[in-house]
Formats: structure tokens, sequence, C-alpha cells
């Protein structure tokens, strides 16, 4: 509320001071109420375009409509009045936004902005031809500014007056709409729209009436423009026009609230002196524009923070986990949560293809209402596919999901969140911009009456507030609530993305991969939270921890290549030899058993000295030196936030460098940049993998070595690389995205092979992964042992360390012990003592 209010309060006294300031710098009062005028309408548009990341090309359409209305009114039907026709004309606009509306939006990104551009083309050729009812190009004058309550609007003093308080309740009302619940959903269809529709909201209806109130706000103010001009001509309706409307929004910043204010003026501003001198100010403006797309993206409010950053440093922190309360046990229940309900869902023959892949074929299941049922099979069983088909990501083929006495196959996710079914994602799916608290916040806010409010502010609904407190202590976040989410360690975000689930507060829980990234401490607490909501809700679990699996589930479905191979306990399951021929494999100890002494050169080949590295002002990495030489394979270990995944971005270059060096190749890089890091020689497999998706294999291989293949260099050939991963050969035309998440990582394995590579840096390589097919990459990686230098993350601490000469342990940012692996792997003492497990 204090903010509103000081927020509020400089906008009174701006409207106070414009009129005497451009007076004062030989511009007129008319100036003055264009200027509030086109503040206004940045500011409606910015309901668009800063806040639900909506681009329209043709909003000047709207200023153009608002402005004809309210003069076709007053000369036809009032033509003593002024409230009538502007009322009239903002009841007109509002109603014809929602039909263009329900037509535009139900195209997205590019397309959206295509047709808002040709709707503002085709209204600028109405008014232009349409003599009789517009003018045409002469446009319609004779528009007067009358009177209210006896007070004579002809004054420029009083019109200016009436327009400001205008302006001001616009203000208000947006600035309460930027706090409200309605607001922060649309902040969060912005940040991303999927995740959304999963939580339960209706995007479409949240984009609606953003476009609605958009839409009237500007047709609004093109009525009062209108009087202050006395005329409605077609070039309002411009496309041009509309142009203008978006630049001074991107030049003021379309991120601040304040932003479309200060664009408004630095606009009038230009316009008014330049016009004065060259009739080609809009050139000029143009390449203003351009400056400003360049060199300040946020605009003149983000100048205006860079300038009073320098003026006032904003305070180091360390890293965003680092300030974490991680409770040792699972807390108290959030309150909300449902207990023992007794609907289960009631799956009956449901199948999905895609193209000429049948991803589930004829699966029958029952989710029991409470409970840990898990679905686990080797990867591209089918698993993530049945799991799109229950959250309505997908609709199926054919087939029928019963819950609740409702069939919801083919439903859309929102009425599926709204029904009592939340999910998580195998990939974490978050608002990546906004707090963690925010993104609970979200979560919870789903659910209550006033996510519709656009004049609540959602600080002042208590339950909302509550819920969200509940389920940051459930989930064991506290301390790191304030974090914005993109700055959490993976596992981080695994966490904040079951929270995301929960706040829904559903009736059946589906989690994909909770364990995933997540460090062995981790995993116990959220394996025991797992476990502990399955005995008071539903909970489908995909997990490939299968020793976890067992030990939790009360019932196990197994799935191969899209239909169900067996249904049973944990014993059942275990004991069928089909599971463990295609899915369980020889097992992660006996995998470690495999383990061998490898001859490491003393030439180095990677030198890191005193590397500190930032994620904007928080301090993740902190005096990191350490060598890796020719042929070494580096474990770097630690807990979820040490830094580990930080420290390999560091090395390529994604992640900034505030000092230290990295050598490489011969040369010491200070500022490491990903292209030339690449071509010196260091090969980054991310987290995700990140292939080309519509690519083959082979396409993806070829890129993997077009820009980092030089004469002399090391780079593999597709001969080599097929000895190594052998399957690959088989998928060589294949498109990428169709292979199993096994393959996948297999192809990110080779493609960052076929160039020049001195260092391969792989980040959490058995993620996502069956054991079987964990054995498969495995016994790959164990191959390049010896040929080339690897540094690698992951949390399957027995085969990292069974594949690593040299253990570098990183705790919160730096490193608190560096030896040799075999320790750490044989003695699980001096493994607790070093890494907290």
């Amino acid at each position: 509320m204090k903010y509103e209010m000081r927020t509020l309060l400089m906008v009174l006294i701006g409207l106070i001071v414009l009129p005497f300031a451009l007076q004062a710098g030989g511009l007129t009062v008319t100036s003055a109420v264009d200027c509030v005028l086109l503040a206004v309408v940045g500011l409606g548009l910015n309901v668009l375009l800063g806040n639900t990341g909506l681009v329209s090309f043709g909003h000047g359409a709207w200023y153009g409509i608002g402005a004809y209305a309210v003069a076709i009114i007053q000369l036809r039907y009032f033509p003593d009045s002024v409230i009538a026709p502007i009322l009239l004309a903002v009841v007109l606009v509002a109603v014809a936004s929602i039909v263009i509306g329900l037509l535009v939006l139900r195209r997205r990104g590019v397309y959206f902005s295509l047709l808002t551009l040709a709707f503002s083309a085709l209204c600028f050729t109405v008014a232009f031809r349409w003599t009789a009812l517009t003018g045409g190009e002469n446009g319609l004058g004779g528009i007067e500014r009358r009177s209210i309550a006896g007070v004579s609007l002809d004054q420029p003093f009083v019109f200016y007056t009436f327009v400001a308080v205008a302006g001001f309740i616009v203000a208000a009302f947006l600035l309460r709409l930027s706090r409200s619940p309605f607001g922060h959903v649309l902040v969060a269809i912005r940040e991303n729209e999927t995740r959304t529709k999963f939580l339960g909201y209706p995007v479409m209806s949240y984009k609606l009436i953003a476009f609605m109130v958009s839409a009237t706000i500007t047709g609004f103010a093109g009525g009062l423009s209108v009087l202050n001009h006395r005329i409605a001509s077609a070039e309002s309706l411009s496309v041009a026009f509309s142009g203008e409307l978006l630049a001074l929004v991107l030049i003021g910043g379309m991120r601040s609230y304040a932003g479309p204010i200060f664009g408004a003026l630095f606009f009038v501003l230009f316009r008014e002196y330049l016009s004065m001198v060259t009739e080609n100010w809009l050139l000029y403006f143009g390449l203003v524009f351009i400056a400003f797309i360049l060199f300040s993206p946020s605009g003149l409010a983000g100048i205006g923070q860079r300038v009073w950053h320098m003026i006032r440093p904003p305070r180091e922190t360390a890293a965003a986990m680092a300030a974490r309360n991680t409770p040792p046990v699972v807390g108290a229940f959030p309150g909300f949560l449902p207990q023992k309900l007794e609907d289960a869902i009631t799956i009956s023959d449901v199948s999905k293809r895609f193209g000429g892949i049948a991803a589930v074929s004829d699966v029958s299941t029952t989710i029991a209402a409470h409970g840990v049922h898990a679905l686990i099979g080797p990867n591209g069983a089918g698993k993530t596919s049945f799991f799109n088909l229950l959250s309505g990501m997908f609709a199926p083929d054919s087939g029928s999901i019963r819950f609740k006495g409702r069939e919801l196959a083919g439903s859309p996710p929102d009425v599926i969140c709204s029904s009592g079914i939340a999910r998580s994602f195998q990939i974490t799916n978050l608002f990546k911009g906004l707090t963690v608290r925010d993104n609970l916040l979200l979560s919870v806010m789903a659910r209550h009456p006033a996510r519709f409010s656009l004049l609540s502010s959602v600080e002042d609904v208590a339950q909302i507030q509550v819920e969200t407190q509940e389920l940051i202590g459930f989930l064991g976040v506290n301390g790191m609530e304030h974090a914005i989410a993109e700055d959490l360690s993976y596992g981080g975000q695994r966490l904040v993305d079951m929270g995301l689930a929960l706040g829904s507060a559903p009736a059946v829980l589906l989690l994909d991969e909770p364990l995933a990234g997540l460090a062995v401490a981790e995993r116990d607490r959220i394996g025991k939270l797992i476990r502990a909501l399955g005995d008071r809700i539903g909970v489908l679990l995909v997990e490939h921890d299968v020793d976890r699996v067992f030990a939790i589930a009360d019932c196990i479905t197994v799935m191969n290549q899209g239909q169900v191979l067996i249904e049973g306990n944990s014993a059942i399951v275990q004991n069928d030899e089909r599971v463990r021929e295609i899915y369980i494999g020889s097992g992660t100890e006996a995998l470690a058993q495999t383990v061998r002494a490898s001859v490491v050169s003393e030439q180095v080949a990677l030198q890191v000295k005193d590397i500190e590295a930032y994620y904007g002002k928080s301090h993740i990495l902190s005096g990191i030196s350490f060598a890796a030489h020719e042929g070494e394979v580096m474990a770097v270990l630690g807990r979820n936030g040490a830094g580990k995944s930080t420290l390999l971005k560091s090395l390529i270059g994604m992640a900034r460098l505030g000092a230290g060096t990295v050598g490489i190749d011969g040369l010491t890089v200070s500022t490491p940049v990903p292209e030339t890091m690449a071509r010196l020689g260091i090969a980054f497999v991310p987290q995700g993998r990140r292939l080309f998706p519509g690519l083959t294999v082979k396409d993806n291989l070829m890129l993997g070595r077009l820009k980092r293949d030089k004469p002399g260099s090391n780079a593999w050939s597709d001969e080599k690389i097929f000895s190594i991963f052998p399957r690959l050969r088989e998928r060589y035309e294949v498109n990428a995205e169709l292979l199993s998440g096994g393959e996948q990582q297999m192809v990110a394995i080779a493609r960052a092979l076929a160039g020049h590579v001195r260092v391969l840096l792989l980040d959490e390589p058995f993620e996502g992964l069956s054991p079987a097919m964990t054995e498969e990459v495995f016994n790959a990686i164990l191959k390049l042992k010896g040929q080339v230098t690897i540094l690698i993350v992951d949390h399957n601490l027995d085969l990292t360390l069974a594949l690593s000469d040299t253990a570098l342990v990183l705790d919160r940012g730096r490193i608190s012990h560096q030896g040799p692996a075999l320790p750490l792997l044989k003695d699980l003492e001096f493994r607790r003592q070093k890494l907290w497990v």
C-alpha cells in the first residue's frame, strides 16, 4: 500500500507541474493534454505488452475508434453533451474489443501481432474511404467541448484539469490492477503460458479481459483527444501511429509501471521541439528508437535504475539457495490439502499416436484416491506421454479417463487441474523470472475466488498469503523464497516445480521424475515427503530411482513400448524377469565395480585460477582454482546450490566471471565467451540435453562440428562416435526429438565430441535415464576415459566416482575438498565426512 500511495503521489505531482513546465519551455497546454493522453494510452498498451507479453502492432486502431465514436455520437445524437458521447464510445470500444479479441487471441506470437496489424490497416482504409460516416480524408470537424456541471471546458486549463483527473483515475486503476490477483496472473502468462494453464487458470479468459481493458483505455484516451483537437481523422487509425505508440512504451520501459509515462513525455518533447527544426522528425525518432533497442532494452526506466544503482550499489548476496533453512524431516501438511478422498481415476483403453509412432496403446489402470502408484519403464516406454494425456496436454485418440464421475479425456489442462488433478514436469517448468514465493503464490491463488479480481491487492488477501506460507514451510524452501526461480540450482527448481503442483490442492498428484537432479540427502527427504503425501492423497509417480520406488510405492505399473507390461506390488514387479531384462539392468553397485584405474598424463589440459562467478549480484563461486590433466576424469560434487553447474557454465562462458582466468589450448582467458571457448576445445553437454528439435541425429552431429573443426583438431568422426554409441548408427536419420531420453543423451555427448574437443563438460548425464539406459550411457562414458579430459557433475555419486580419477567437492561456492575419487567411492564414512551424505 505504501508503494501505491508513493507512486500515485508522484503521478499527481507530475500532473500538476506538467502544464507549467511545458509552457515554461515554449509549448502549450494542448501539448500537455497530448502528453497525458499518450501516457494513458501507453499505460493501457502496457497491460498487453509489458504485463501479458502480447505485442499489438495495431493498437492505434482503438484510439481512432474511440475518437471517431465520440465525434459521430456528439455530432449526430448528443450535440450538447460531452459525457454521453465519451461513455457511449467507451462501451462501444469495450464491446468491439471483446469481439475482435475472441478472433485474434486464438493465435499466439507473431500471428497475433500480424492480426492486430491487419485490423489497424482495415480500420484506416474504412475511415479514409467511408466519407459519409467519417468525413474521409478530411476527417470530422466541429466537435465541441461543451461544459460539465455548468463549467465550460473551452478554457485550456479547465480542459487540462478534466483530462488530468481522468488520467489520474486511469493510472490509479492500472497501478492497482498490476498488484491485483488478476495482474499477477497476466505476468504469469507472460512468463510461462503453458504452466499457467496447468495451474488451473483459464488463460484465454484472462487474455481476453486484458485485451478488452487495454483497448477500452486506449479508446477512452482517443475520445478525449478528439475533444482536445476538435477533429477526428483517419491518421489516428494508421499503422504508423500504432508504431509510435509501441515505440513510446518500449522507450519508456515496458516492464516498468512508470515506463510508458516517461515514454509519452519523451515522445511529446521530441516531436514538438524537433518538428520546429525539421519535418523529418520521425526519421530521427526512429533512429533514437533503434538506439534504445540496441543499448537500453529496458528503456528510460532501465537507465534510471542503472543510475540509481551507481549512486546506491545493490548489496552483493550469496547464491540463491545459500540462505535456505532445510527442515530435516517432512513439515506439517498444508491445511488446504484434501485428505483420503474416495474418488479414483479410472483409465480405460487409452491410446495416442504421433504420426506413425504409437506412444500409448490401450493402457488401462486405476489410480487410487490415496497411496503412491509408481509408473516405471525404460526410456521411450510412453510414461511421459501417458502423463500428458492424463493432465490434458494432449487429447487421447481413443479411450476414457474418468474422475469424480466426469469424463476428462480431451479436456483442457485448466479444467483437469480444477477437477483435482495436478502435475509436475519432467523438465522443470517454472515462472523463472518470478521469485519462489510468487511462483507458489500463483499456484495457491488459482483456487481462490479472488483470482479474477482487478481491484483487490493480492497482499491483502489473507487466505492466499497464509496458504502460500504453509506451502513454503512444507516444501522446506524457507529462507530462499525471495530468490528468483531461474537463479536456483536445478534441484531447487525441482522442489518449486513440485510445489506448483501441490499448491493446486490436488486430490491426485502426478509427479514426473521429482527426484532427478537432487542430492542424496534431498532425495531422502523428498522420498519421505512423497510417501507422506501418498497417505493423504493419490500420487502417480514416474521415477527412475527404482530402489526408492520399490520402497515407497503401493502399486507399480511397468510400461514398455507404450503398453502395460505388468502391474502389481513391489515384490511382484521386482521378481519379474521381463522387468529386470528391459529396465533394471545390472544395478548401480555392479556398475561401480567396473571401475578401473587410468593413466593420467602430466600435461595440464585445463587450468583454472581464482575464478569468481556471479548471477546478477549473487556471488556463486569464490576463489576456485584447480588443474585438470590430459585424459583425467574429474567429479565435481556437492549439495544442491553448491555451485557445481555454475562452475561448468563459467568454464564455457555462460556465467559471468568477476575475476580469475581459464587456461585452455595454450591460452589464458579472463572473459570466457561460449563460441570462443567451444572453438578452443571446451565442449559442454548441458543438463536437459538441448538438442536441435526437428533435426536428425546426423544434422545435430554436423552442427556440432561445423564451427568447431580446424586443421589438426581431435574432432571425432561419425565412425569413431558409432564405436562409442552403436545405437546412433541405427538412429542416424531419425528426428532427434523422437528419440528416447537415453538416446538423446547419447546424441548430446556425441555432438560435443564431433567438434574439436580437449575438455568435455558433462552436466547430469544420468538424469532422467532408466537403470538399463543409465548402464548403457555409463559404459559409453567409460570408453571415453583416457581419451579426453572430462569434468562430470551428477548426483549419482557411485557412478560418478566410479568413472572419475579425482574429485572436487564444492560447498557454498568454495572448494572444500580435492583429491582422489577412489577413497570417496570405497569409504562411505569418508564420503559422509566430505559430502555430508
